[in-house]
């Protein structure tokens, strides 16, 4: 038994069946969870959410996914308070960070087992909240600018870069991240970010409400090297004439039909072309994440926090695709 006791049971927040939005969120009392051998057992400090959490309520697996009743959330913060017997690299007491299993999730709950492979050391100076906020969309944004070629060591000349949605959870970490890239920023947001966006090293910012914005047009005329788009509302079309002739590329990290078939058709383009980016990153590339952030140079925007007794409204802040970084539940 780990230090300070195993509890028996534990607070969680689960649904039922697909749809339903914030309203089908129920707290239940069940066992905690038993451990596996290269599992730990992380009572949750934060947790936060992503797009596909609701998304996933929402259908977007179905009927693959999820098993019901099914917790959902899967970027959390805590310590750990209990070990499996093949666990090397934790012990009770430490303080992690996980990108939990897609598939068990269990994020919104006081107590998750977290495989040790998807699981990292949660560097001092960081407070909970901040971490919890990294792992998806961290990711996200640095998987987007990676396969642009980018070198975040300073070392790189940079490129003309567009960033879509760039007040969002992905966004607000892509924008950083491409200034550490040396990259010559341009980031499209709503007005009541402009400055925001700014301040994390935006060069330009266009209100995609206006006509400029919803052309992606560059205040200074310039055409971009790639695109990184973060929301499934951009189309190839309006991509398209803002690339450069030079073999500009669209990254895009949240495709809609249209720009999936755009993809396709331009697989083998040398000229402008679409790219689309899945998830693949894990555990060596949060632990880099972290330490930028904890040397200072990488920093979670936080829309707002609510304790788990209200993590219904985090849900439907987080559902209303209005929220400026990361919406953060605290246990």
């Amino acid at each position: 038994m780990a230090a300070g006791g195993r509890p028996a049971t534990m607070r969680a927040v689960q649904y039922g069946g697909y749809g339903g939005g914030a309203a089908a969120l129920k707290f239940v009392e069940i066992p905690v969870p038993s451990l596996k051998k290269d599992e730990i057992l992380i009572k949750i400090k934060a947790a936060s959410l992503n797009q596909a959490d609701w998304r996933i309520q929402k259908g977007l697996m179905r009927p693959f996914h999820p098993k019901f009743p099914f917790i959902p959330v899967t970027d959390v913060s805590g310590e750990v308070i209990e070990v499996g017997s093949a666990v090397r690299e934790f012990k009770v007491g430490d303080k992690v960070v996980s990108k939990l299993n897609l598939w068990k999730a269990g994020g919104l709950a006081e107590y998750v087992a977290a495989s040790e492979s998807d699981t990292v050391s949660h560097p001092a100076g960081i407070s909970a909240a901040d971490a919890a906020g990294l792992p998806v969309a961290g990711l996200t944004a640095l998987q987007a600018l990676s396969s642009i070629g980018t070198k975040f060591d300073g070392s790189g000349t940079g490129a003309d870069v567009l960033i879509t949605a760039a007040s969002s959870g992905v966004g607000t970490y892509a924008v950083q991240l491409a200034k550490l890239g040396n990259h010559r920023v341009t980031a499209t947001c709503g007005a009541r970010n402009l400055d925001l966006v700014g301040t994390l090293g935006a060069d330009e910012v266009l209100d995609y409400a206006t006509p400029e914005g919803a052309a992606l047009a560059s205040p200074s005329g310039k055409k971009y090297d790639y695109i990184v788009n973060l929301t499934d509302r951009g189309k190839w079309s309006v991509f398209r004439p803002q690339l450069s002739s030079n073999g500009g590329r669209v990254v895009d990290v949240s495709p809609n039909l249209g720009n999936f078939l755009a993809s396709v058709m331009t697989l083998f383009s040398r000229r402008k072309r679409l790219s689309l980016v899945i998830l693949t990153l894990g555990k060596k590339e949060l632990g880099f994440l972290l330490e930028l952030m904890r040397e200072g140079k990488l920093k979670t925007v936080v829309d707002s926090r609510h304790p788990f007794e209200k993590a219904a409204e985090a849900w439907e802040r987080s559902m209303s695709g209005h929220a400026t970084g990361k919406v953060i539940v605290e246990m």
